[in-house]
């Protein structure tokens, strides 16, 4: 009698053979999806929010609202990758090298993001060099008096500093990326705040500070997330173990960005009227949307950590994490929306 097994060494094959992945196809329409919202929120968002203020944005604010969505999620991209790989790294190192998933990475956005980042950065710069105005044709752009501006200036060191990240991420230490990222941070953090402004030093530190947290959250949260994907089938323990040691880090980030939040929020809306501004300006409007969405990510994770502590499946802690994260992107779509806002009136 023919047995009808097929051999020994084809069912090692099949047992060793990745699971087949029948939602994929809907999980690509999904973030397709979820992208084209994100885009849509700074487009429209800032039309929506002006709605009945009485205030005038600046032409093709959301134009201006978008490319400065698409810098700050390759900037969050980038950086947030190569802070999960380090986190990645110590769980590689602390687990059995039985349960080691070797190979078994994400594939790195790295050497992407910064071309994504290089193009919003230099959109940014052509709005600059047009005075401040979406150009309509390239006799428009003074490009050398990018130059003689401290915003042109600005926005020369972002254009230049994707490019050096796109070079680094090519490298054999993409961590070096991290220097000319910083340059980009540090140059949005002087742009939200020129010297006109009372105490712009403070100002400019305490949106460094709080730009830079943002992305090591956000970005941090999205590669340790792909990351567990591809630990799932060989070394899922592996891959709660490593969303564990994020949460906790993350704890301190949510920490960092709540406190410089409101110091930001007081120095440019006092006390007093805080209420009124946040429900008749178009600043204060998209601030209050950003504030509830950051509640609902920190009860999302707040979710996931109680259930990364329980005994039986923590992997159970990967479907609020991944909700947190689609929110996260709408929170940086938001953010940058309100970077093209007029700033609050400042009563007295």
């Amino acid at each position: 009698m023919v047995s009808s097994l097929p051999p020994t060494s084809d069912l090692s094959a099949v047992a060793d053979a990745p699971p087949s992945r029948p939602g994929g196809a809907g999980r690509a329409v999904a973030v397709v999806v979820l992208v084209a919202a994100a885009a849509l929120i700074p487009m429209l968002g800032p039309r929506a929010a002006l709605d009945g203020t009485g205030e005038a944005a600046a032409p093709g604010v959301g134009g201006i609202a978008l490319l400065r969505t698409v810098l700050f999620a390759a900037l969050c991209v980038q950086v947030g990758e190569v802070f999960a790989g380090f986190l990645a790294r110590r769980v590689e190192a602390s687990a059995r090298p039985a349960a080691w998933p070797a190979g078994e990475q994400p594939r790195r956005w790295s050497p992407y993001a910064p071309w994504a980042g290089f193009a919003a950065a230099l959109g940014l710069a052509s709005v600059v060099a047009s005075g401040n105005l979406v150009p309509d044709s390239l006799a428009a752009l003074d490009i050398g008096g990018l130059y003689g501006t401290r915003d042109g200036t600005l926005a020369l060191v972002e254009v230049n500093a994707f490019l050096v990240a796109a070079l680094c991420a090519r490298s054999r230490r993409p961590g070096t990326a991290l220097l000319p990222l910083a340059a980009v941070a540090v140059a949005e953090a002087l742009r939200a705040h020129p010297p006109t402004e009372d105490a712009p030093i403070v100002g400019s530190g305490l949106t460094l500070v709080h730009l830079a947290c943002a992305a090591l959250w956000v970005g941090g949260l999205l590669y340790v997330l792909r990351t567990t994907h591809a630990w799932r089938t060989r070394a899922p323990e592996a891959g709660a173990a490593l969303l564990g040691l994020y949460a906790r880090v993350a704890a301190v980030l949510l920490a960092a960005i709540t406190a410089t939040g409101v110091c930001s929020t007081l120095r440019r809306m006092p006390t007093s009227t805080v209420l009124d501004q946040l429900t008749t300006t178009a600043y204060g409007r998209t601030l209050l949307a950003k504030v509830l969405l950051v509640v609902v990510v920190a009860v999302l994770a707040l979710v996931a950590r109680f259930r990364l502590r329980g005994a039986r499946d923590r992997t159970r802690a990967y479907v609020p994490a991944r909700a947190e994260v689609v929110v996260l992107g709408i929170v940086v779509a938001v953010s940058a929306a309100l970077t093209a806002l007029p700033l609050p009136i400042r009563w007295t």
